[in-house]
């Protein structure tokens, strides 16, 4: 008996079978607070005190009180209010539920006992009763059941587990079940009885609930299973184990799909963004391409080569000096060829610093270089099935030519800072304007690289030596640039043909075709103002080179390099955009990147205008 008084929140006092109970002398009592007596049960105390308040009588076996050696204790408390006050005392009377059970079965058998043969017989058919209720419950339910004694032999097995496991309930029953359906994991390691969580049930006295474990079959197949084994217990002492189980392989199965489905998805989902990433460079980089025009006989030679080349996986070469068109000439093979349907992805090998080589070609992982805070694919990896246009091939330093040979060999790369070896399904397009046989022989370019990519090469005519391809190419251009600047009507003179016709050309169809859009913007009513240099007026193709000319390799470079720092000059070291160095002297502004590299100038900016 404990008396409390729930407002004050005290325990007045306890008797000697309540100290036994709880585990503390009754001045330890007195000391403790009732609620410090029930820790975390605040609500079902109050609930319980109010309702004895109210009632004066109440029952509950809701609340557990703490031992003083820590664990809780299941009792049956009886409340009665001693007084009729503003703040009562209350008397509750503390029955223990284990003692409780224990003597209502010793009553039990003592009067089975006493109740002699009748008594002993009724009790049986109760027994008998009780089983055949299970085995109806157990016939009916869709899950495997079986039970285990403390032993792991077999007690009992429902029909849905024989029909899962392929054993009729009498191979079973009396036999060690984990040594039948249970002794070996998914990847056909042994599973020792040791580390099954159903015998585990035996020692921890806990439920346990698996999945993704494997029963086996009869027939010596598999099927993974979901389980759940419950102790179970007979006065106190756990005598067996019952374990629910169901076949999961279907679910399991789905589940796989959908992951695979899942990852296919954010798979192609990246593939998207990376597409699209390069697709946007590529529209705000590239100019448009409106596809080879010309009837020459160079031209058409081109086009039979085309042809001829697009339907193999051959490495393609493609040579001429800036501005013939190289480019045009590789977009034309993919589009003829099977892997037209992945992009063309284009690398301009020169303005590839030197450092940045591999990260560029081949990617990097996150944090493997400074301010990379992501994962990021290189170019061979885009160009997966489909073409990899590598131009001004003859850029890439020496040193760094044996790793892309390497890959153009084996298909196989590694990001920067990832062990993970990659394949690349790519067929290579290289464009150059350099002579890379004579770099070869000068120890300037890799020999293997060479003959790797000048499997089928394909010469771009300069203009100067293709004068029938000028009008068509002044005709197409002018269409052009009508529809771009919305100018209707533009005319060009017989004269203005024949200038055209009789100009060298030095930056081939390029020139050509900023000629066209610088005249139309000077044009007056439709009339065309053609603007050449003098330069080039006069095609060198006329008339014989006097040998004495000429100029040796260190004298063009020489030339070259003045005529650079010339232009850097007069822009105020200002190299792309308008009124850079690049439009005034007609070239690419990456090509005259690349050869301010090569020649080693230095671009030094000032506030120097353009005359």
């Amino acid at each position: 008996m404990l008396v409390i008084n729930p407002a004050a929140d005290l325990i007045r006092d306890a008797n000697p079978a309540a100290c036994r109970l709880l585990g503390c002398d009754r001045a330890a009592l007195r000391a403790m607070r009732v609620t410090a007596l029930h820790p975390g049960q605040l609500p079902a105390l109050i609930v319980f005190t109010e309702a004895v308040l109210a009632k004066r009588e109440y029952r509950t076996r809701g609340l557990k009180p703490h031992h003083a050696a820590g664990h809780e204790l299941a009792v049956e408390y009886a409340g009665s209010r001693l007084d009729d006050g503003d703040a009562p005392d209350l008397l509750l009377m503390v029955s223990d539920l284990a003692a409780l059970r224990k003597r209502e079965t010793d009553s039990e058998a003592d009067l089975y006992v006493r109740g002699g043969l009748e008594e002993w017989q009724r009790i049986e058919r109760f027994f008998r009763d009780v089983e055949r209720e299970n085995q109806l419950i157990l016939r009916a339910a869709g899950e495997g059941i079986y039970g285990v004694n403390a032993d792991g032999k077999t007690t009992f097995v429902n029909p849905a587990a024989e029909r899962m496991l392929g054993f009729r309930a009498d191979e079973l029953v009396g036999k060690d079940m984990h040594s039948i359906v249970h002794h070996t994991h998914a990847d056909g390691s042994h599973y020792p009885a040791i580390h099954c969580p159903i015998y585990a049930a035996f020692r921890d006295g806990a439920v346990h609930h698996v999945e993704n474990e494997v029963f086996w079959r009869k027939d010596g197949s598999r099927f993974f299973v979901e389980y759940t084994s419950t102790p179970i217990r007979d006065r106190g002492t756990i005598v067996g184990a019952v374990i629910v189980f169901r076949d999961v392989t279907q679910r399991r199965e789905a589940d796989e799909k959908l992951r695979a489905a899942l990852a296919e998805v954010e798979r192609l989902h990246k593939r998207l963004e990376q597409d699209n990433a390069y697709l946007q460079e590529e529209i705000r980089l590239q100019t448009d391409h409106r596809g080879i025009i010309g009837v020459s006989a160079a031209i058409q030679k081109t086009l039979r080569q085309i042809e001829l080349v697009a339907p193999t996986e051959a490495s393609v070469l493609i040579t001429g000096e800036s501005g013939t068109g190289k480019e045009l000439i590789a977009r034309a093979i993919h589009g003829a060829s099977k892997r037209s349907h992945r992009p063309l992805i284009r690398v301009n090998c020169a303005a590839v610093p030197r450092d940045m080589f591999e990260s560029e070609f081949f990617g990097h992982a996150r944090g493997a270089l400074p301010g990379a805070l992501r994962d990021r694919p290189g170019r061979f990896e885009l160009a997966d099935g489909g073409t990899l246009f590598l131009d001004e091939i003859g850029e890439i330093p020496l040193e760094l030519q044996g790793k892309l040979l390497r890959v153009l060999q084996e298909g196989q790369f590694e990001r920067v800072g990832e062990a993970r070896t990659r394949n690349a399904d790519v067929r290579v397009i290289a464009a150059t304007n350099r002579d890379l046989g004579a770099a070869v022989r000068e120890g300037q370019f890799r020999e293997d690289l060479y003959f790797r990519l000048n499997v089928f090469p394909i010469e771009c005519v300069p203009l100067r030596a293709r004068p029938d391809d000028i009008p068509p190419l002044t005709k197409h251009f002018l269409q052009v640039v009508a529809h771009k600047l919305k100018i209707p009507d533009l005319r060009l003179t017989e004269g203005d043909m024949r200038r055209l016709m009789q100009y060298a050309w030095p930056g081939n169809v390029r020139e050509l075709q900023n000629v066209i859009e610088h005249a139309a913007i000077l044009a007056r009513h439709g009339r065309l103002h053609i603007d050449l240099p003098a330069r080039g007026v006069g095609r060198a193709a006329q008339g014989r080179t006097d040998p004495a000319s000429l100029l040796t390799e260190d004298e063009r470079r020489e030339r070259d390099r003045a005529n650079i720092v010339a232009a850097l000059d007069a822009c105020g070291g200002k190299v792309f955009g308008p009124g850079g160095a690049a439009e005034l002297l007609n070239v690419k502004p990456t090509t005259l990147a690349s050869r301010i590299k090569t020649l080693g100038i230095v671009v030094k900016r000032t506030s120097a205008k353009r005359a």
